[in-house]
């Protein structure tokens, strides 16, 4: 573990705060029964012996299951916090499963079966059975000293809230998009024209920021007096912190790190972010979906937003937050970060593969004494084959799209061949990270082009 306490002395320390989140969360799902109750929006989940059992009640046994709970995770007894704990053989398990591998893709099936059955999930019981899942799995795994050590971070309690947040309003926005669709399907307006009124800045919207400024005062104090600040020790040249990692908004380019040298992830990738969202005014041509939620009028450029954001820059944070330890290995969530674990790493770049492994021949060199234009020639030479292959990605497959398929060709016709260009290389240029990831993967491979006489890698 991360501490230098005995597990029975890590209980003792976590149980006050474990009683009481299950008492809170006791408290929310009590709330929520009583809405459904006098709103007379609860519906029948199913008969057990004969009886209804409508989401009023059922949450209200959830309710009472916590209560059971809370005082079993507030004993600080090893044997009874057992019984509200993670199996070890299934931490085990998970921390053998998990991998940047299995938490990337595992991340895009993830996100597409969310996209596939989305008015599923966005139903607001489902939603909330799936926070009740996500709240107690959190709180099941606190017990591990290892996990806890790591959530309970000062710098990291922050992210942890982010990721419910996002959650939150990332369901917001789909279940109202998703009700707009339904209303359109109709012949209806969409929900925002119907509350398209005037707000007055004095009083209404003084009022309301006023509110927020002094409720959010109060949090930062309460948080404040409860949290400890993240404060370190004196930077020192000599001494490393291990790991040293980024402030969380970077970690995204930190992760790139592996895959990409660091011009390209800390120079050419952010100005490429930039710039395609500098871009997207001008290259969007769609009129409908402007001023309200929708998917189904908007849904390339949903997949895209989604892709991009959720996949490629804040499953990168949370993996740079919470699963990236010393020396920058991947740990499991309840694996003990391990200063001294050493991964073997045999990153081979597309030249070496090509010449070396294919054609069993040393890679091409410039003699000795020759000109810069001659080792201009042989570098050329040795790299022709991650030259030819990124040319053909970024010029070739456009137009291998619009002959091939019917979508593209419609987008190519409506968009003019610059619009398209500028497009379809922010996306190409978006999708050279998950392709870069899973080559590195499977096959070890580190750069498409790699010249470090000019300290170009790519």
């Amino acid at each position: 573990m991360h501490g230098h306490v005995s597990n029975a002395e890590f209980l003792e320390g976590i149980s006050g705060f474990l009683g009481v989140y299950y008492v809170v969360l006791a408290m929310a799902n009590a709330l929520m029964a009583l809405y459904l109750w006098r709103s007379g929006k609860a519906t029948v989940v199913c008969r057990c012996l004969g009886f209804p059992l409508d989401t009023s009640l059922l949450w209200i046994l959830v309710a009472l299951a916590y209560v059971i709970i809370s005082p079993l995770a507030m004993s600080g007894n090893p044997t009874w916090m057992a019984y509200v704990s993670i199996p070890a053989g299934m931490r085990d398990f998970l921390d053998i499963l998990m991998g940047p591998v299995v938490y990337t893709v595992g991340t895009i099936v993830t996100l597409t079966a969310l996209f596939v059955w989305r008015r599923f999930f966005v139903r607001p019981m489902v939603a909330w059975a799936g926070l009740n899942m996500a709240v107690l799995f959190m709180g099941l795994s606190m017990t591990d000293a290892d996990f806890a050590a790591i959530v309970t971070k000062p710098d990291n309690v922050p992210i942890v809230g982010l990721v419910f947040l996002l959650g939150f309003f990332n369901w917001l926005s789909a279940s109202r998009a998703v009700q707009n669709d339904d209303r359109r399907s109709e012949g209806l307006e969409p929900l925002e024209k119907l509350e398209d009124e005037k707000v007055l800045v004095w009083p209404d919207l003084v009022y309301t920021e006023l509110i927020c400024m002094v409720a959010l005062t109060a949090l930062l104090l309460l948080w404040a007096i409860g949290l400890q600040a993240p404060l370190e020790e004196p930077a020192s040249s000599v001494k490393t912190p291990n790991p040293s990692k980024a402030p969380w908004y970077f970690l995204g380019l930190q992760e790139m790190l592996v895959y990409y040298d660091p011009w390209m992830a800390g120079v050419v990738l952010p100005s490429v972010v930039v710039f395609g969202l500098i871009a997207i005014p001008y290259i969007d041509f769609n009129k409908e979906g402007n001023g309200y939620y929708t998917i189904e009028q908007r849904k390339f450029a949903y997949l895209v937003f989604q892709f991009g954001f959720l996949v490629m820059w804040i499953t990168l944070i949370v993996m740079g937050t919470f699963l990236r330890g010393p020396n920058w290995n991947f740990f499991g969530m309840y694996e003990t970060w391990d200063a001294h674990k050493v991964e073997a790493l045999n990153n081979v770049d597309l030249s070496e593969y090509f010449w070396v492994h294919w054609l069993s021949m040393a890679r091409p060199r410039a003699p000795e004494e020759s000109g810069a234009i001659m080792q201009l020639a042989y570098i050329l030479l040795r790299e022709s084959l991650g030259i030819v292959l990124v040319i053909a990605y970024l010029a070739g497959l456009p137009a291998m799209l619009v002959a091939g398929s019917k979508f593209f060709r419609e987008l190519f016709l409506k968009m003019g061949f610059l619009r398209f260009m500028v497009l379809a290389n922010l996306i190409q240029m978006m999708a050279l990270l998950p392709i870069k990831m899973v080559l590195r993967w499977t096959i070890d491979l580190k750069y498409f082009i790699s010249i470090p006489e000019y300290f170009l890698n790519l």
